[in-house]
């Protein structure tokens, strides 16, 4: 596995999430309208906006946890079990903490 890699991917997530996130702030920090149709339009909006924001504040934590687990070389070890995770797991979840068997196992 190549944490070089590994890690400058989870970076550059994390960047892409952490400019994303400053945008949904921005637009929630915005005025709302005067005109009461699209207040209750603009409310809607912002309802998502802070969807998305908590699920991408979710999502940055994990890569946090993930760059700091690359610092102190247990990256790609489950935390749960100790055996190593798949790389083909962490080719689709970069940030997983658990191998498919222990995650499997908190999930359900």
């Amino acid at each position: 596995m190549d944490l070089t890699t590994r890690k400058q991917a989870l970076e550059a997530r994390r960047a892409e999430l952490t400019g994303h996130l400053a945008k949904v702030e921005h637009t929630l920090d915005a005025p709302m309208p005067k005109d009461w149709e699209d207040r209750a339009s603009e409310r809607q909006g912002d309802e998502v906006l802070e969807s998305l924001g908590r699920a991408e504040l979710d999502e940055l934590r994990r890569i946090d946890a993930a760059l700091e687990r690359i610092k102190a070389g247990t990256y790609g070890i489950c935390a749960a079990c100790g055996e190593r995770i798949s790389e083909a797991r962490l080719d689709l979840l970069p940030a997983a903490p658990l191998c498919k068997t222990c995650a499997g196992a908190a999930a359900g």
